[in-house]
C-alpha cells in the first residue's frame, strides 16, 4: 500500500476510537451538546469517510488499471480533511460558549475543499480514455 492509503485508514482508526470514546463519555455524563456534532463527524467524517479514502486510493486506480492522478491532491486532501474535521470540532466547542459560529464556518468550508479534492482526483483516475463499447 502507498503511503497516502496508509495515512487515511491510520487516521479513520484514531477517529473511530475518539468517536467511540467521546460517544461513552456523552453517555456517562448526560452531556450531548457540544459534543454530539462532534461525535458524529468523528464517525462520518473521521472513522466513515477517511476509510473510504483510503480504500479508494487504494483500489480504484488498480480497478482502473492507470496509476493515480496526482499523489499531491491526495497528499493536500489528507491536510484538508484532518484540518477541517479538527476544526470543525474546535468550532463547535467555540459555538457552546458564544453565538459566533465563523470558526466552524471556515473549517466546514476547509472539509468540502477537501472533499472536491477527492473527487476530483478520482474522476481523472477513473476517467475513460477510450469510447464505451470499442
Amino acid at each position: 500500500m502507498n503511503k497516502i492509503t496508509v495515512w487515511f485508514i491510520k487516521c479513520a482508526m484514531v477517529y473511530f476510537l475518539a468517536a467511540v470514546i467521546l460517544g461513552l463519555y456523552m453517555l456517562v455524563s448526560n452531556t450531548l451538546y457540544p459534543y454530539m456534532p462532534i461525535h458524529a463527524h468523528f464517525n462520518l467524517l473521521g472513522w466513515i469517510s477517511m476509510m473510504i479514502y483510503g480504500v479508494a486510493y487504494h483500489v480504484l486506480p488498480r480497478f482502473s488499471g492507470k496509476p493515480l492522478y496526482s499523489d499531491r491532491l491526495a497528499e493536500w486532501q489528507f491536510w484538508f480533511a484532518n484540518i477541517g474535521l479538527l476544526g470543525m470540532s474546535i468550532g463547535w466547542l467555540l459555538s457552546s460558549w458564544q453565538e459566533n459560529n465563523k470558526v466552524l464556518l471556515l473549517f466546514a468550508i476547509i472539509e468540502v475543499i477537501a472533499i472536491v479534492m477527492f473527487v476530483i482526483n478520482m474522476f481523472n483516475t477513473l476517467k475513460i480514455t477510450q469510447p464505451i463499447g470499442k
